[in-house]
């Protein structure tokens, strides 16, 4: 059996930066991964440019059971910390939209970033390492592999969350945790796009590939301000994405598709032109078209509607219901919801409460943030933090 330091199940975000951060501080590490690369997750991310961080990182942009937990290791390791980084190894990145930053190259100059960081710390990778079984061991554990059997000091689970099984998403961590007594938090697919109800499909499907600005809006008052693309299955893009996270089955989400005020400013400036003519001034033609049908609107001048008939349309416009059927699940999801509930875990150092020297770090916990590098951020932070004590 041979012996480390440090034994880190994943290496993707989390685990990486915890082996960087270990072993800067002489610890002999080694990371065990049974996929045959090195950050599937970092590579696919961002079309394959990688939306690494975020310049407006706070916590409340992430959804947690208990709220406070984010806010230690994001003041501690920021994303002023990891661009540094960035800049160090001389990475060109650019910012996309709502401060979302991206490689200008490719999602591999982050890999290979980290790659040369653990290299200089002394870190070992093993990849294909498929782990059969985990046992506390004295103050430490041990780790069975099909290539053999290690212990270590201290075990920190990386393994990420049950989102994109196909790059080898599964449910590991949470059975370590519970073999461990750590309470689990349900999970379920985030970040992802809707499905429509049958009848819905039906009167939507035609309009896949329009997209339009909008304002979504949860049943909890929840709101995001970004684009929304028809689908041939449903509903997707930026605002449903973000909006996922925070819509339960069987409630409907609203879609701002008018801004208010908008068919009394078409009243004031052109009284004679037809109501579809307006909105096809406002809105994509196809949409308009479909929103005339489903909702029954009568096409006519504006000048002759009555102002409450106005304000009515307004209203359904501004605020247009859809009631989604589901999502796509963790086939599509970019996170998982969920998780290792962290009540049982410290938010300085990520270590279990009720098992000495067991860690959990990145998305295998219950914290997920918002899209666009905030989910990044969270493995940066919470690996730096776990690296620091390990």
């Amino acid at each position: 059996m041979k012996a480390w330091d440090v034994i880190i199940i994943g290496a993707g975000a989390a685990g990486l930066m915890c082996a960087i951060e270990a072993g800067k501080r002489g610890r002999r590490v080694l990371v065990l991964d049974h996929g045959k690369r090195i950050g599937r997750k970092i590579l696919m991310s961002g079309g394959g440019r990688c939306n690494f961080t975020n310049y407006f990182v706070e916590p409340g942009a992430y959804l947690c059971g208990n709220p406070h937990f984010v806010k230690s290791a994001l003041a501690r390791y920021t994303q002023w910390d990891f661009i540094a980084l960035v800049e160090k190894h001389r990475i060109a990145y650019h910012e996309k939209t709502l401060g979302q930053l991206f490689c200008d190259d490719s999602a591999q100059d982050i890999v290979d970033m980290l790659v040369k960081e653990c290299a200089d710390a002394g870190v070992s990778i093993s990849l294909r390492a498929e782990i059969l079984a985990v046992a506390e061991l004295g103050e430490g554990f041990s780790v069975d592999t099909e290539a053999g059997q290690y212990s270590c000091h201290s075990l920190v689970v990386a393994t990420g969350g049950l989102s994109m099984p196909k790059i080898g998403a599964s449910p590991f961590g949470y059975r370590l945790a519970e073999q461990f007594g750590l309470k689990l938090l349900p999970t379920r697919a985030g970040l992802v796009p809707f499905t429509l109800q049958p009848q819905d499909k039906e009167t939507l499907e035609s309009l896949a590939g329009v997209s339009l600005p909008v304002v979504a809006e949860s049943a909890d008052g929840t709101r995001f301000t970004e684009s929304l693309l028809f689908t041939h299955r449903g509903v997707s893009g930026p605002a449903v994405l973000q909006i996922s996270s925070y819509w339960q089955p069987g409630e409907p989400v609203r879609f701002q598709l008018l801004p208010e005020g908008c068919l009394a400013q078409g009243l004031a400036e052109s009284p004679s032109q037809e109501l579809k003519t307006w909105l096809a001034r406002q809105l994509p033609k196809r949409l308009v078209e479909t929103l005339l049908a489903r909702e029954g609107l009568v096409n006519k001048p504006l000048k002759q509607y009555i102002p409450k008939e106005l304000a009515a349309i307004e209203q359904r416009l501004a605020a247009w219901p859809l009631q989604p059927g589901g999502t796509e699940g963790y086939r599509t999801a970019e996170v998982t919801l969920g998780g290792v509930d962290t009540k049982e875990l410290s938010s300085k150092t990520m270590m279990a409460n009720r098992v000495p020297n067991l860690y959990f770090i990145g998305e295998v916990m219950d914290v997920t943030g918002w899209l666009g590098g905030y989910n990044f951020q969270w493995a940066w932070s919470s690996g730096w933090c776990a690296g620091q004590v390990v």
